[in-house]
């Protein structure tokens, strides 16, 4: 933490020089990929209607649509399969870490938001899930809770519809929102329709049951969601999931924004601060040895 923050002091004080190969975050204006017809669901209307059966369990997953693997040319998801990929590296470290501490806690549910938009939540929380599902055995799920920029559907090229709020309003069932990559233990829940109130939708019962029995199912459930400081979406979340992780942007994320952040999420499950777009020197001198040119 001490070190985020003398780094963000310095940002402050006259910026930081940006990496050439740093992996850019992706973009906060989702494409127009999804189909413009799509209605918004009023979330008051699903008031009435009884309340959707959660019945998530692991055999479930075998009724999952499976759809291939083919990311959009400008979602920058990383090479885990190269080990010589040293943006790779660090996220297998934060994905040792999680599991390190999912021995020590019941940790299942990890929310990923940032203070502000740009700073690449979806960036981290794409590429930690993918790194998490490249264990063997280890069944993982990408949830995009940000209902107002959704992004998760553009950069895996699938349908945004039928998905997380099909489901929570009662349109469709779990599996039928839910989609697997071939070949990969990695499931995604894209946003589903848009609504017109996400946080009220969030609010509903059905919301709180899914958080409490998706470990039934899945290692690893990981929640792309709004920035906290523009939206209450992340900050309700964090209190359903069992830990946050904290995204800043070296170089951009003030460090008001970090602590008026982290007094939002009352410090009381935030697992730590990831700090994208720093500078080789900072963090990646430490692979010179091992992934050197004589090898």
């Amino acid at each position: 933490m001490s070190r985020v923050h003398d780094a963000l002091r310095r940002a402050e004080q006259g910026g930081l020089p940006y990496r050439e190969s740093a992996p850019p975050e992706f973009p906060e204006q989702e494409p127009p990929h999804h189909p413009p017809d799509l209605t918004p669901i009023n979330v008051s209307a699903q008031a009435s209607l009884p309340p959707v059966r959660l019945n998530i369990h692991p055999g479930m997953l075998s009724e999952v649509r499976i759809l291939p693997f083919k990311p959009a040319p400008e979602s920058h998801l990383l090479d885990l399969n190269n080990s010589h990929d040293t943006p790779a590296e660090e996220f297998r470290t934060l994905r040792t870490r999680l599991n390190h501490l999912q021995t020590l806690q019941p940790l299942h549910t990890v929310v990923v938001t940032s203070p502000s938009p740009a700073e690449g939540k979806s960036f981290t929380a794409v590429n930690l899930a993918l790194a998490q599902s490249h264990l063997a055995e280890t069944s993982v799920l990408l949830a995009d809770f940000d209902l107002r920029r959704p992004i998760i559907h553009n950069l895996f090229q699938i349908d945004r519809s039928p998905g997380l709020s099909d489901y929570l309003t009662g349109q469709c069932s779990f599996p039928q929102a839910l989609r697997r990559l071939e070949g990969m233990n990695l499931y995604l829940l894209p946003a589903g329709s848009p609504v017109k109130n996400p946080l009220e939708l969030l609010n509903m019962r059905q919301a709180k049951v899914l958080f409490e029995e998706l470990p039934r199912s899945f290692n690893w459930a990981i929640f792309d969601t709004p920035p906290l400081l523009f939206s209450a979406d992340a900050n309700l979340l964090a209190t359903l999931a069992d830990g946050t992780i904290l995204v800043v942007k070296i170089g951009s994320t003030t460090f008001d924004n970090v602590t008026r952040a982290m007094q939002s999420l009352c410090e009381n499950n935030v697992l730590g601060i990831v700090a994208n777009g720093a500078r080789a020197s900072e963090l990646y001198s430490k692979y010179t040895y091992y992934y050197s040119k004589s090898e």
